[in-house]
This record gives C-alpha cells, structure tokens and sequence, in this order.
C-alpha cells in the first residue's frame, strides 16, 4: 500500500529523521520518501493503515493531511 501525506511542518533534516523515525516505529519494513520542497510523505508499506501512519506522524509533533 502506498499513502502519502502532505506535512506543512517539515521544514529540515531534522524534519525528515522525525518523520522516518515515525513510520519505522509503526512498520520497520516502510519505505518512505520525504519531499521537502513539496512538503510531502509517500510512504509504501505492507502492513501499516494510514490512521497509524497518521497518528504515529502526529505524536511525533507534524499535522499531516493524507491525500488523495
């Protein structure tokens, strides 16, 4: 499955270690891709849901928005 999020508060390196820490915690396996120009996540993954993805993006202090 492949999800992506729009993140408006990645903004730096240290962002985009966050936002990988957060998706690894959820699913190890995930590939993630951290577009900072754009501001946006894709994330393939085998056996997360979006809502964890989410949540887990979220506890992390980012507010993303999945896309359609």
């Amino acid at each position: 499955m492949k999800f992506s999020f729009e993140i408006q508060d990645i903004t730096c390196g240290h962002c985009v270690a966050g936002v990988t820490a957060a998706v690894k915690g959820v699913d190890p396996q995930a590939e993630t891709q951290v577009d900072l120009g754009r501001r946006r996540v894709d994330i393939l993954t085998n056996t997360a849901h979006a809502d964890a993805l989410a949540e887990a993006l979220l506890d992390a202090g980012f507010t993303p928005v999945l896309l359609a």
